[in-house]
């Protein structure tokens, strides 16, 4: 009998996970369905903990995308990890990832869905340092801790919900969104959403999160992790409408994907630059889901989930065939060495900056359309079209160093397109990228859209993309000795570079005070006062006193005399007293 390893065994459940799922899907949608399953587990005191599972075409649909790209991912790892000793634990730390994002899509129930955030954030932590050295625990403990702050805020929010008597959100959805208590539940969901999501202030992490092995990146920082905050906001969306922290969402989200944009044209790292770009489109997310538009949202949730996973994988192929190095600056020409995988990589590249007829066209160009259309100031409109055209600028600026400028690594190098098992995993995601927005876009929005904008604003989207395009082409020409200006503002462009320096807020700016004073107490008191009167002083009292009393007990003459003389003075002085 045939032995299939665990990577072709999990592939195939997933697949077939995934088919399932798309005919439920359309089934669904077709007949308008909704499916509600409780199971009470224990009751007591008039409060019962429930399993319930929501099935409508939403969670069917993101369940399939779920599947789709973590049954290419694993299939992917088979070749990618092939050194790996240990690839079943791999293999395993993947699908207990995978199993918790299920759990947290189909979910109406706070509890459950607890466990499956509190799961996501321990098999991701598990995963970033799964590479054990010095960058990969300080970025997994940075990612666990930032998580916290998230899973901190559901715990509230089901101690808060014991107020209503039971842990389903969906119930008080729709009748209870004036409710003060209500409010209180739509801030927390929001504040663990943004941790989750990786906004402003909790950014840091996502791009420190790259120390894990590039499937992990492609699975988690695509269509799982990242998306869990996002996916949340959607499914409580009718409760937040018309909260004034939404706003406040707006702007942070806005200003995440403006920084995201900013410091990945600074970036040399590839793995850093397309975390950023995620970190981008997250933002964008959540800025559209903030201004009410929570279809649209979830559209461009899974039509980035394609393109993302995809360029992850070819970025994977590309740091093994770089010898294990990720510096674009020695990158370049790899168009005619490996021209599949560059293939791969150009189309989601450009679906990516929203080229049209690919993926990421149909949701931004929409999104983008729908803000032209919105009541909205200057600052947010700035923003959105202003990121847009830096998501085109760094994307010209990584194919140009890695397509068209000259190959900068070794003088001996073997560059070869015959991986067939990562060639294979990398095909089915650049079908999905090619045909996934206008699937879904059918599928999604039942109801026909016009969207009726004059000439210059319909017109401003390909007016900022091709701005970002010329850009992107000057400043990867730029040579290294050539004068950059943003060397006369050096601070400034080191803000940019640094992230706005929230990395070194999340990590010294949290803990320097609280280390800084606990060094001063335990120098002053620690190791000053209290060994003064307590270990220390006594030891060199009772040293003292016996050195004094041992100079008595040697049995010398001249110290007996001279004793016994002073003895006598005493006596005199006393009696004439």
């Amino acid at each position: 009998m045939k032995k299939y390893s665990l990577c072709f065994i999990s592939f195939f459940f997933l697949f077939f996970f995934m088919l399932i799922n798309f005919f439920s899907v359309i089934y669904f949608i077709m007949n308008k369905l909704v499916f509600f399953l409780e199971w009470e587990i224990i009751s007591f005191n008039s409060m019962s903990i429930v399993m319930s599972i929501l099935l409508d075409w939403m969670s069917l649909l993101f369940m399939m995308f779920v599947s789709l790209i973590s049954s290419s991912v694993i299939f992917y790892s088979k070749s990618y990890m092939s050194s790996e000793l240990n690839l079943n634990r791999f293999i395993y730390l993947v699908l207990m990832f995978v199993f918790s994002m299920m759990l947290l899509i189909i979910s109406p129930n706070m509890i459950s869905i607890l466990l499956g955030w509190d799961g996501l954030g321990l098999v991701s932590y598990c995963l970033v340092i799964y590479y054990q050295n010095m960058k990969s625990y300080n970025a997994g403990m940075l990612t666990a801790l930032s998580n916290r702050i998230g899973d901190v805020m559901i715990l509230l929010l089901i101690s808060w919900m014991m107020n209503y008597g039971s842990w389903s959100y969906i119930f008080y959805l729709n009748f209870m969104s004036n409710d003060f208590s209500m409010k209180i539940i739509g801030v927390l969901i929001i504040i663990a959403a943004m941790t989750k999501s990786a906004q402003i202030p909790f950014s840091s992490w996502l791009p420190a999160a790259m120390a894990a092995p590039t499937p992990v990146s492609a699975l988690v920082h695509s269509s799982t992790l990242v998306t869990a905050g996002v996916y949340l906001l959607i499914r409580f969306n009718n409760l937040l409408v018309d909260m004034v922290f939404l706003k406040i969402l707006l702007l942070l989200s806005g200003l995440t994907m403006f920084m995201a944009g900013i410091c990945a044209n600074y970036e040399f790292d590839l793995k850093k630059i397309i975390a950023l770009s995620t970190l981008s489109q997250l933002g964008l997310m959540m800025s559209i889901l903030s201004m009410g538009f929570n279809d649209l949202a979830f559209y461009h949730l899974l039509t980035h989930a394609m393109f993302k996973a995809l360029l992850f994988m070819c970025a994977g192929v590309i740091i093994h065939m770089m010898n294990d190095n990720q510096d674009i600056r020695m990158m370049g020409g790899i168009s005619i060495y490996i021209p599949l995988t560059s293939l791969c990589l150009n189309i989601s590249n450009l679906a990516l900056c929203g080229i049209p007829f690919l993926a990421g066209f149909y949701s931004k160009d929409m999104i983008l359309e729908m803000v032209s259309m919105s009541n909205l100031n200057m600052l947010i409109f700035f923003l959105y079209y202003f990121s847009t055209g830096l998501t085109m600028f760094y994307t010209i600026r990584l194919l140009m160093y890695l397509m068209i400028n000259d190959f900068n690594l070794l003088s001996i190098y073997n560059l070869y397109d015959e991986d067939y098992i990562m060639l294979k995993s990398m095909m089915i995601l650049l079908f999905m990228s090619l045909v996934s927005g206008s699937v879904l876009s059918w599928m999604i929005f039942c109801y026909p859209y016009m969207i009726y904008l004059p000439s210059i604003l319909k017109m401003m989207v390909i007016y900022v993309t091709f701005m970002g395009m010329l850009l992107g082409y000057l400043i990867s020409n730029m040579k290294i000795y050539s004068l950059n200006k943003f060397l006369y503002f050096y601070e400034l462009s080191y803000f940019f570079v640094a992230m706005w320096f929230l990395p070194n807020l999340s990590t010294y700016g949290l803990n320097y005070f609280y280390l800084k004073m606990g060094q001063m107490l335990y120098k002053n008191i620690d190791l000053g006062w209290s060994e003064l009167y307590s270990g220390q002083g006594l030891f060199n009292i009772i040293k003292n006193n016996s050195l004094m009393y041992y100079f008595y007990q040697m049995n010398n003459f001249k110290i007996y005399l001279f004793s016994f003389i002073l003895w006598m003075l005493l006596m005199v002085i006393f009696l004439l007293i």
